[in-house]
């Protein structure tokens, strides 16, 4: 989808922030970039749609140069929210979403519909919003408006350039939450430039850990917490505290033992005690039994912390629940995952979890 080919960046004062890059983003994926200060992140970043333009090396966008693109039709196809929110403060909300589909002519009829949908989308009525100007909203919610703008003319690409740094907490965390249920919904290509390392590791379907203008490890939230490349990426992610891990990270090789294929269920060749979620035939989460009937169970997203988790388990009476990455059934955890797994990373030394 976005690909760097031996990219370099080096200022007109000497300074190099990019150096000899490669680096591809998947399409569909969200790619969280972080490093320290300095290490060329949002260089990276911008490169993409030319606000930054490479000393050297090449970047392609679906296998061609984006420097062959009419530089408004690439900026056209990639959404951009910053973290100044940068609304136009005369205009209606309305009127900030339309700016860029108003450009590529789209039609009234079209771009009032995609207006409400996308409103709908981030929890904004459209009939209590649509007029309002941005200073009669709050700053998370002058946050979503910047994102379903990005999102207006359906982009293929959004750059997201630590849009949520400047939130207070509890906004900055339920709009962490809705990008996760956003991304699943429209499976855009997604850069995110944060310097919040528990942010990227949980918006990331990968994190890219920078320094010094170049990649130290291009992995998985899971791989960098648990085989990170070098001692830099151990100090950098810190001693992450177990609760916050994904349930992901302590599944158990037996849970395969709690999961049943479509077809076995359907030909009724299952154990008829006991709580399994099936699973069918495209890896989808088709539901759960329990002594051989179906029942309703909370479902854990693999991405959930292991304390979030764990409070699901308290509010639930059985002890094994489905996890999912989408629609996709991963696995099955258990209270007890959850507890043998804490007991290991107790030191024994302090009786501290690490």
């Amino acid at each position: 989808m976005i690909e760097f080919k031996n990219v370099t960046k080096t200022y007109p004062d000497g300074t190099t922030a990019i150096k000899d890059m490669d680096l591809s983003v998947k399409e569909g994926e969200l790619l969280a970039l972080i490093g320290p200060s300095g290490c060329g992140k949002t260089t990276t970043m911008k490169m993409i749609n030319r606000l930054i333009e490479p000393t050297s090396g090449t970047i392609l966008i679906h296998n061609k140069k984006i420097s062959e693109y009419k530089i408004n039709e690439l900026r056209w196809n990639i959404g951009y929210v910053l973290q100044q929110i940068a609304l136009f403060p005369h205009m209606t909300i309305e009127e900030n979403i339309s700016v860029v589909p108003e450009m590529k002519k789209w039609k009234k009829k079209d771009l009032s519909k995609r207006i409400d949908e996308l409103m709908d989308m981030v929890g904004l009525d459209p009939e209590t919003y649509r007029k309002r100007k941005p200073s009669e909203l709050s700053g998370g919610q002058q946050q979503r408006v910047g994102v379903i703008r990005a999102l207006a003319a359906d982009p293929d690409i959004i750059l997201m350039d630590e849009p949520f740094s400047a939130l207070d907490p509890i906004s900055r965390e339920q709009l962490q939450t809705d990008i996760r249920e956003l991304q699943q919904k429209i499976r855009k290509t997604i850069v995110f430039v944060t310097h919040d390392m528990d942010e990227a590791l949980a918006l990331g379907d990968r994190v890219c850990l920078m320094k010094e203008g170049e990649v130290v490890q291009l992995d998985t939230p899971q791989n960098l917490i648990m085989q990170p490349k070098n001692a830099f990426v151990k100090d950098f992610i810190g001693e992450r505290k177990s609760p916050w891990q994904t349930a992901v990270d302590v599944m158990v090789d037996a849970s395969a033992s709690r999961i049943i294929s479509q077809k076995q269920y359907s030909e009724g060749d299952f154990p008829k005690l006991g709580v399994y979620s099936i699973k069918g035939e495209d890896g989808s989460y088709q539901g759960s039994i329990k002594d051989g009937a179906a029942i309703e169970l909370p479902v854990l997203e693999n991405s959930m912390t292991l304390k979030k988790a764990a409070d699901t388990f308290e509010h639930s009476d059985e002890s094994v629940l489905p996890v999912v990455k989408g629609n996709q059934l991963v696995g099955t955890l258990s209270y007890r995952d959850i507890v043998v797994y804490l007991k290991s990373k107790v030191s024994t030394d302090n009786g501290v979890v690490q």
